[in-house]
């Protein structure tokens, strides 16, 4: 049976997704501010950009989560056909 390992990043992946994600954050917000437009629609902008980041997390976890089950089942699959083939005896005609 093939164990699979846990998959590390690097920290250096780690900083890049976090500053990239950072700096779209507070760009848009700079830009969202410095709109030559009236307050509500600021703040239209501003709720759709919050809405956004936090349904991309919501994606993201459900995404990573659906993967992981999968994952454990394929591998629970694996050790049930592993348990099967290791009880099988093909000289053994019953």
């Amino acid at each position: 049976m093939q164990t699979t390992g846990t998959q590390k990043d690097s920290l250096a992946w780690i900083i890049q997704t976090w500053a990239a994600f950072l700096l779209s954050i507070s760009m848009t917000t700079f830009g969202i501010v410095n709109l030559p437009v009236d307050s509500w629609v600021k703040g239209f902008m501003g709720m759709g950009l919050a809405f956004s980041v936090g349904s991309t997390f919501t994606l993201a976890k459900t995404t990573r989560d659906l993967h992981e089950t999968r994952k454990i089942t394929a591998r629970i699959d694996e050790a049930k056909v592993e348990k099967l083939l290791s009880q099988h005896d093909p000289l053994n005609f019953k």
